[in-house]
């Protein structure tokens, strides 16, 4: 019962700390809340981009592959 309750106790003290912080966000805020004008554009990402970004994703997973074959050919056993 004594884990419980400083379990509690730490969630809550946790959520207090997060509700007052507020969330974070990578956008510039301004004073009041709203999102200010200072040349954020906000664009759709395209088919050609998400491509781009899965090749990019594809050949980072191959080279970790190919080194990882390479570290285990080579352990010396």
């Amino acid at each position: 019962m004594k884990k419980f309750t400083f379990a509690l106790t730490a969630l809550t003290a946790l959520g207090g700390i997060a509700f007052v912080t507020g969330s974070a966000s990578a956008a510039p805020m301004s004073v009041n809340g709203l999102q200010s004008e200072s040349g954020v554009t906000q664009v759709r990402m395209m088919q050609g981009d998400r491509m781009m970004m899965k090749k990019r994703m594809m050949r980072k997973q191959m080279m970790k592959r190919r080194m990882m074959k390479k570290r285990m050919m080579n352990r010396g056993m």
